[in-house]
């Protein structure tokens, strides 16, 4: 589609040589002629153009006066500005005033005009891709803000559930840990959430901004393992077709996360000691090593001091690795998560599936909380999935819908005895639910009478893990 030019030109025969020169150019343009400042203006408002040929002398004023109505209006319209031989001064204050080019009129000028336009409309279309490139810069700047401060968010350290002595314990580590740039071993059986740890740690630390790339050190075998980790230059090995940056580069000034960094093979050992103690990363094959600015935090389900004494791992990796240890507790050590971790995967996973529970029976609470649960927080989060899509929605999650082995050894103390927790639990239970039956299941007439915030009440309800009846409102 061609290019739609408004010449403003007060001589009839000029303007008609200028526009018989911009409509046989080699390509040519659509040409809209009128002759005065008034005139122009007045097309311009009617319907759009892609650019103004404007000339100096008009009946009406002169074109300085048109030009900075078109800024004023059309601001985003390229204007050439059409000078009498020797004015060359009125065509810098022209350019002063917005015009995006000028042509003086001498000689062949005529066909100078149809270049000077392409060139104006391919400098406004660069101003113009610009524009989109520096928006479009800004909103990714933005969504990388947003995600960025999601998942500081998401993987906070007062986001991990949790209330026992234990996992305080733990949290205060994280703490510290997070602020300083030492290096951390996270030392805590399968499933335990040491990954979710080390992403807390980053992100509630100096580092968040950088990347946190993490890699399972028993998942690849050493030579890929070393590739991946160091990175490599081209033609280092079969199949190395081009150079790669390894996962130290790659995570900047951020976070590498080494899970099961004890399934290293001895020499991936000695390369992680150099890096870690030099700061250096050398590619394989490479000549020339790279410094690097990046935090480790290790993880092990082993026992690194056993496999140290066995020969299994290197003694000044374990000390470079063991700065600031973190013993994360098995789910068996802090029974009293359990129910807090069960509520938190329910309200999760009922969300996901789209499925409404009534939460859970007492009884399948306890039981959970005496199963001993050998693949720790991970299994649970499972079985509590499993149970969420074997439910009837509406249903409420009593014990037939566990798992056998939980009921096998989840089952009464015994003894016979009951655990104090237990018996204040049902206790807590019972009083609450005959307040609730007593106020016709209204929150806040219940809460006063037991002498808290309603938004206390809703918590304790939640941690007791039963559902309240619907009510249409309440006063």
């Amino acid at each position: 589609m061609a290019a739609k030019i408004l010449l403003i030109e007060d001589n009839e025969e000029t303007a008609h040589l200028l526009a018989r020169a911009l409509r046989e150019a080699p390509e040519p343009f659509e040409v809209v002629s009128v002759f005065s400042a008034h005139e122009g203006l007045d097309q311009l408002g009617a319907e759009p153009v892609d650019c103004v040929l404007l000339d100096y002398r008009l009946p009406d004023g002169d074109g300085l006066d048109c030009l900075r109505k078109i800024r004023q209006r059309h601001s985003d319209v390229p204007v050439v500005i059409i000078t009498g031989a020797g004015s060359e001064e009125i065509a810098v204050e022209a350019m002063k005033l917005g015009a995006t080019d000028y042509v003086v009129k001498h000689g062949k000028y005529v066909l100078t005009v149809p270049v000077v336009i392409r060139e104006a409309l391919g400098r406004r279309e660069l101003t113009r891709t610009a524009a989109r490139y520096r928006n479009a810069l800004r909103s990714t700047r933005r969504e990388v803000t947003r995600l960025r401060n999601e998942l500081r968010e998401r993987f906070r350290l007062e986001g991990i559930i949790g209330e026992s002595p234990l996992i305080d314990t733990v949290l205060d580590m994280a703490e510290r840990a997070a602020q300083s740039d030492a290096t951390v071993l996270i030392e805590g059986e399968t499933g335990t959430g040491k990954e979710l740890l080390a992403r807390a740690i980053h992100y509630h630390g100096p580092r968040a901004r950088g990347p946190f790339l993490a890699q399972n050190c028993a998942a690849l075998p050493e030579g890929l393992l070393e590739s991946e980790l160091f990175g490599h230059v081209r033609g280092a090995f079969t199949g190395a077709d081009r150079q790669r940056r390894g996962l130290f580069e790659e995570a900047g000034s951020g976070t590498l996360f080494l899970d099961e960094v004890g399934e290293m093979s001895p020499a991936t050992q000695a390369k992680l000691l150099r890096v870690i103690q030099d700061r250096v990363v050398r590619p394989v094959g490479a000549n020339a090593s790279r410094t690097i600015d990046v935090r480790v935090i290790g993880a092990t389900n082993r026992d690194l001091r056993e496999a140290v004494h066995e020969g299994r791992f290197r003694l000044d990796l374990y000390h470079r690795l063991r700065v600031f240890p973190i013993p994360l507790p098995p789910l068996r050590d802090r029974r009293e998560d359990i129910r807090l971790l069960a509520l938190h995967f329910l309200e999760k996973l009922t969300a996901r599936e789209s499925k409404e529970l009534r939460g859970f029976d007492p009884e399948a609470l306890q039981c959970m909380e005496r199963y001993p649960w050998p693949g720790n927080v991970r299994e649970l989060e499972n079985e509590v999935h499993r149970v969420v899509l074997c439910a009837e929605p509406g249903e409420r999650i009593g014990v037939a819908l566990l798992a056998p082995w939980i009921l096998e050894h989840g089952g009464p103390l015994a003894d016979g005895a009951r655990p104090l927790k237990e018996i204040v639990r049902e206790v807590e239970l019972a009083t609450i639910r005959a307040r609730l039956r007593e106020h016709g299941y209204h929150r806040s007439a219940t809460a006063r009478s037991l002498g808290m915030t309603r938004e206390a009440l809703w918590a304790k309800i939640r941690q007791l893990g039963f559902a309240l009846p619907r009510r249409k409102s309440e006063g």
